[in-house]
């Protein structure tokens, strides 16, 4: 799939204060990811979702003394490799776990290696909320345990339980691309034991699971929380990314309703990775 790149051209006093308030309000309306320039911001959006009119309505643009100019551009698929191989860089997490390219050499050993041909999807541990994700599985116990990543984009956090011990990892995402591309990450990891799927929530039937990672957005996370809740086992773990810090509380209390309960979490930047419990 085809994605566009929104160019965000802002003229301000306070132009990263404005940056944040656009940033968050993009998310809100299902933009994936970011990256700062010098005047401003580039967003990235499925060409699919893409509506300028619902950009240019964003409250972000009514403050006074504000002027932001966008600018879009469509990215095609077979662009994201050449950008990727020169700007993806080899990601080290809390000194255990290693994330590079085929094209990477000469990388540090650590405990767990995987290899990601990342292309278009998204998960290669550069983003906040990857990372956090990463770090947080290293920290649970996935010895014979079956495992969901929901939103599976390029397969990394599904192959890293697996690589942890996972008895069996379902892998889900909406996109053809990153199920494309979780099907070649797990042959690249010789992960055997993960099967992937194109959907979403509703794929899930009569399923159980021990521990269910889901890094998305918070919108489609509190649009699933009820699915999970009901595929999710009797004191299983839920990983939750994909959020600002200050979306937690309304993720907390979306859970509680469910029986789900907050254990711990982790920030970096502003975004945020959560452990849950089910009583």
């Amino acid at each position: 799939m085809d994605y566009i790149e929104l160019s965000c051209k802002i003229t301000a006093e306070n132009t990263q204060e404005i940056n944040d308030i656009l940033v968050a309000e993009l998310n809100e309306i299902g933009y994936e990811s970011y990256d700062q320039t010098d005047d401003g911001l580039q967003a990235y959006i499925l060409e699919k979702f893409f509506d300028l009119e619902k950009v240019k309505q964003l409250q972000v643009n009514g403050i006074p003394n504000v002027n932001i100019e966008y600018t879009s551009e469509v990215i095609k698929t077979q662009n994201w490799n050449q950008v990727w191989e020169s700007n993806f860089e080899p990601i080290l997490v809390d000194e255990q776990c290693l994330i590079r390219a085929p094209f990477h050499k000469d990388t540090p050993k650590t405990k767990y290696e995987i290899i990601i041909e990342p292309k278009m999807s998204f998960g290669t541990g550069h983003h906040e909320t990857t990372f956090l994700m990463l770090k947080t599985i290293l920290e649970q116990n996935f010895e014979e345990k079956n495992v969901l990543d929901m939103g599976c984009g390029t397969g990394v956090l599904g192959i890293l339980a697996s690589f942890k011990g996972a008895k069996e990892v379902t892998a889900i995402d909406i996109d053809e691309w990153a199920y494309n591309n979780t099907v070649e990450n797990i042959k690249k990891n010789n992960c055997s034991n993960i099967k992937v799927f194109i959907g979403d929530a509703n794929l899930l039937n009569e399923q159980q699971f021990d521990i269910i990672i889901a890094n998305i957005n918070r919108n489609i996370l509190m649009d699933d929380i009820k699915h999970y809740a009901k595929v999710l086992k009797k004191n299983g773990t839920l990983l939750l990314s994909g959020l600002y810090t200050k979306d937690l509380t309304m993720i907390r209390e979306e859970t509680f309703n469910f029986g789900i309960n907050h254990i711990s979490h982790h920030e970096k930047n502003d975004w945020v990775a959560a452990t849950f419990l089910k009583k």
